[in-house]
């Protein structure tokens, strides 16, 4: 009878969820911008985290530069496999000066959405404006290597003498501090996109706060965004590619809920959602259920400022060892991620003889039960203290909650008389707090913005914005100052000076690694020509297009009729 009942109460279960999401369609159809309907080419997403701004120099999340990737274009762009293309510039840099002077010659029929030409000004313009101190960008470290950008941006010299300029009104001039290996993926960020000076000096400290207050020169732009709810883009008519995209609107639904993008899916409302744990076993046998890995490493940072006790290593080295990760990544996540004790996540960078770098350093921070008493037993000695307690921020949502709840659980059995109390809020609070170095611990990831070890390793540099937990070690730091400057030209005595430095981050443990982020999508098998990336942006949508033909359920070819 028990099994009756389950399979009764399932079906009622599905029948309300399924009323609950026509309901949702049916109010969304009663305006001629429907966020699901499926007319025309149209890519529907759902994400689970709204973005923060659509400000280029103020973006610090994946969300927001992943939409901002999608209708704003740099000098390059990532595409397929990771590989550099053409995006802005007609033309890969030429280099001069020991490779230290890059000269790039732009498209003379790239546009901003309003029909504006995009000139070697608008690339000045938003370069400078990241690294002025008054802008207050915490991504203004990512140009470190132009030249006189930390100068200008600790207020040492003004933004004039950053090291790009306008040889005329297609052509750019970069000064480089020193040859950079990586510099064509690094010039494909965000953060070196052009920005419309004319625009965004009319919106100010507005600029990129709504839809309507940012110009765009990408694929597509951005035509409305609903705080918490949606986000809609349409193809851009003046970007200098446009024949080669294919959609005509993509539509991004905000749901914190991932189940609700289940349910949105199986009413052909979506055709991209994440699911959850549960929802990955529901849809082992479909069509649609496809996993992919990221380079994106999560972990504690904890935060030695707030939490004097945080400055002891043993306590430091007791959390981090006492959280079971495979069993996390396994009952919590089931979406192909991995449990994780490095920080450098794996897919991010390879050494000189072909291994994966994050494979190669050797890590303490095991799971290992044992080992983490004894941490804790070696701290409550040097701190006087049998209990602690302390605080876990995280986001707002029910996967999050499920994600605390593992590690809290975990933490307060494997080290008796510590106790994590959680606190969730919204994406943006968390990371503002964070940033404003006001928080105890958080449960934190970071992706790779470019394919190399200092990706990782240099947000954790003493005075870098991203390193928001006080700890700071010379030695570290200065291993992180030759490969980015000495060491450039010797690449394996550069790699031992990285693997050196990502040893020393890990038997320190200022952050405790959980696991490297996988995604479980459903995506409707009509979708084509979606590219995913392990470094910078998360999605290319560019290239995408929705094969009707398709059937959306079986994902073969439908018979003529």
């Amino acid at each position: 009878m028990q099994g009756k009942e389950d399979e009764f109460t399932m079906k009622s279960l599905k029948y309300i969820a399924t009323l609950l999401i026509v309901v949702l369609v049916l109010s969304a159809c009663s305006n001629n911008k429907s966020l699901y309907s499926d007319d025309g080419q149209v890519f529907r997403k759902v994400i689970t985290q709204d973005i923060s701004t659509l400000d280029t120099a103020l973006i610090t999340d994946a969300v927001s530069g992943d939409i901002a990737g999608q209708a704003f274009e740099g000098l390059y762009s990532i595409d397929k496999g990771d590989k550099v293309t053409l995006g802005v510039a007609k033309e890969m840099p030429k280099k001069s000066n020991g490779g230290k002077t890059l000269t790039i010659n732009l498209r003379k029929n790239a546009k901003w959405s309003n029909g504006d030409p995009v000139t070697a000004d608008d690339f000045v313009y938003a370069w400078r404006k990241v690294v002025d101190p008054k802008t207050a960008s915490e991504f203004a470290y990512i140009m470190s290597d132009i030249k006189n950008a930390d100068l200008v941006n600790s207020g040492k010299k003004p933004v004039s003498e950053l090291g790009i300029k306008a040889l005329d009104k297609y052509k750019l001039q970069v000064e480089l501090e020193k040859p950079v290996p990586y510099i064509n993926e690094l010039l494909a960020l965000n953060t070196f996109d052009p920005q419309n000076s004319k625009i965004a000096k009319k919106y100010g400290e507005k600029y990129g706060t709504k839809a309507h207050r940012a110009v765009y020169n990408g694929p597509f732009k951005v035509i409305n965004w609903q705080v918490e709810d949606k986000i809609q883009l349409v193809k851009n008519d003046k970007y200098w590619d446009k024949k080669n995209v294919k959609l005509d609107k993509v539509n991004y639904k905000v749901l914190k809920d991932q189940q609700a993008g289940a349910s949105l899916y199986d009413t052909d409302s979506v055709d991209d959602t994440i699911v959850t744990s549960e929802q990955v076993n529901k849809y082992k046998n479909s069509k649609a259920l496809n996993h992919r890995l990221t380079a994106a490493t999560f972990y504690i940072k904890m935060n030695e400022k707030t939490v004097p006790e945080f400055k002891n290593k043993h306590l430091r080295l007791a959390i981090a060892q006492a959280i079971n990760k495979k069993g996390y990544v396994k009952s919590v996540l089931n979406d192909g991620s991995l449990a994780s004790d490095n920080f450098t996540g794996i897919g991010t960078a390879k050494t000189p003889d072909g291994k994966d770098f994050a494979s190669t350093v050797s890590s303490p921070l095991k799971y290992n039960t044992k080992e983490a008493k004894q941490n804790w037993e070696i701290a409550q000695k040097e701190l006087g203290k049998k209990e602690f307690t302390f605080t876990m921020n995280t986001q707002d949502t029910p996967a999050a909650k499920i994600a605390a709840e593992y590690i809290k659980s975990q933490i307060e059995t494997n080290l008796p008389g510590v106790t994590l109390k959680i606190k969730q809020m919204p994406f943006k609070q968390k990371i503002t707090l964070e940033l404003a170095n006001n928080y105890e611990t958080s449960y934190a990831g970071w992706s790779p913005d470019y394919p190399d070890p200092t990706a990782f390793l240099e947000i954790m540099t003493k005075g870098n914005a991203q390193n928001n937990t006080d700890w700071g070690n010379e030695e570290y730091d200065n291993l992180i100052k030759e490969a980015n400057g000495s060491l450039l030209r010797e690449p394996d005595k550069r790699n031992e000076a990285l693997q050196k430095a990502e040893s020393i981050l890990l038997h320190d443990a200022p952050v405790a690694p959980i696991y490297q982020k996988g995604e479980a999508h459903l995506t409707n098998p009509q979708v084509r020509g979606l590219q995913y990336h392990k470094v910078g942006p998360d999605t290319t949508l560019k290239h995408v297009y929705i094969d009707k033909t398709i059937d959306r359920e079986t994902g073969k070819k439908r018979k003529s009729e």
